[in-house]
């Protein structure tokens, strides 16, 4: 199953089957190397990793554009943006 958006995000990160906090640290690690204003897709598994990567990413000064879900996992959708973000 291709998520809603597919074809918009720049690039994707599949964080299926990865724990909590390291799904937020990857997804970090992954916008901190990309350029601005890039769009970044994160699929999550349901549970803990959806409830707790968006509003961590949030908090690190990220914007969430979406979050999608698809059935088996969820599709979160993430701007880098245009200034520098503070690391916490």
């Amino acid at each position: 199953m291709e998520p809603i958006l597919d074809g918009l995000a720049d690039v994707r990160l599949d964080l299926r089957g990865t724990p909590c906090p390291i799904n937020f640290v990857r997804s970090k690690l992954r916008l901190e190397h990309m350029e601005p204003n890039q769009l970044l897709e994160i699929w999550l598994d349901a549970g803990e990793p959806i409830e707790q990567v968006p509003d961590s990413l949030i908090m690190a000064g990220y914007g969430v554009e979406g979050v999608h879900n698809l059935g088996e996992f969820y599709a979160l959708f993430v701007r880098k943006p245009m200034h520098d973000v503070v690391s916490v």
